[in-house]
């Protein structure tokens, strides 16, 4: 436990901004998750929406430095791939 004022200020600050960066990552894997699932389940024009808000939320949680660059655009990369893959798929 903080013992030192400058410590337990340290740990009220940590835990204001996981709570706000909590929100940015969260928002992120849901729209991940949802259009994986909508990908599953056939209906790729919903995916396509839905991956565009993915895009823009991983977007966001990199700007903010919430997770790092390269690992947001290593997400958008595998879910655009996967989408392009069931369009593929769906075409032939």
């Amino acid at each position: 436990m903080a013992n030192t004022k400058s410590a337990l200020k340290n740990v009220r600050k940590t835990a204001r901004r996981n709570a706000r960066n909590r929100v940015f990552r969260s928002r992120a894997r849901t729209f991940i998750k949802k259009t994986q699932l909508q990908i599953e389940a056939g209906d790729l024009a919903a995916a396509q929406e839905t991956a565009q808000r993915a895009v823009k939320a991983l977007d966001k949680a990199a700007q903010k430095g919430i997770i790092h660059p390269n690992n947001a655009s290593r997400r958008k990369s595998r879910l655009v791939k996967r989408l392009h893959q069931a369009l593929q798929a769906q075409a032939e």
